[in-house]
């Protein structure tokens, strides 16, 4: 592997944190960082989640027997999740974790039945207010429609 990037190097998920927690104050108080004529181009996010994967699943985690060459490509030049860590093993509940920044048992899905609650805020409608175009292609398994996607296609 190459040398990763600067987002690359951001491997401590509280630097990461703090750094999105400071691009998303920019975005909501005018004037906080930068103004709108020197804001630099925003980065395209692409998020990929998939489910029930070994630790060393990917080339680029350090498998030695699966050849990653694009992913590898993709996580070398963006942020990879090194210490990434799911508070619910469950497929549903740790999806709804996700989308919503709450524990499964403050948005509601605790377990796979059970749908999530289309009232409450998710990453992608933040998004979708910063100006962003969002996409959700793939396994959604919530037991509703997806909310704060432009497109989604699920199965």
């Amino acid at each position: 592997m190459g040398e990763p990037t600067v987002l690359g190097r951001l491997s401590n998920r509280r630097t990461f944190l703090k750094g999105l927690g400071a691009g998303a104050l920019s975005l909501a108080v005018p004037g906080c960082a930068f103004t709108r004529s020197a804001r630099p181009e925003r980065p395209n996010i692409l998020f990929i989640m998939s489910d029930d994967h070994a630790a060393r699943a990917l080339s680029c985690y350090g498998s030695n027997i699966i050849q990653t060459p694009n992913l590898d490509r993709i996580a070398n030049e963006g942020v990879r999740f090194d210490q990434g860590y799911c508070t619910n093993a469950i497929c549903a509940p740790s999806r709804a974790t996700l989308l919503t920044g709450k524990h499964s048992h403050e948005n509601g899905v605790v377990v796979n039945n059970i749908a999530l609650d289309r009232e409450q805020t998710t990453f992608p409608q933040l998004l979708q207010e910063a100006g962003y175009e969002t996409a959700l292609i793939g396994k959604w398994h919530l037991q509703s429609e997806p909310t704060g996607f432009d497109y989604w296609n699920i199965l």
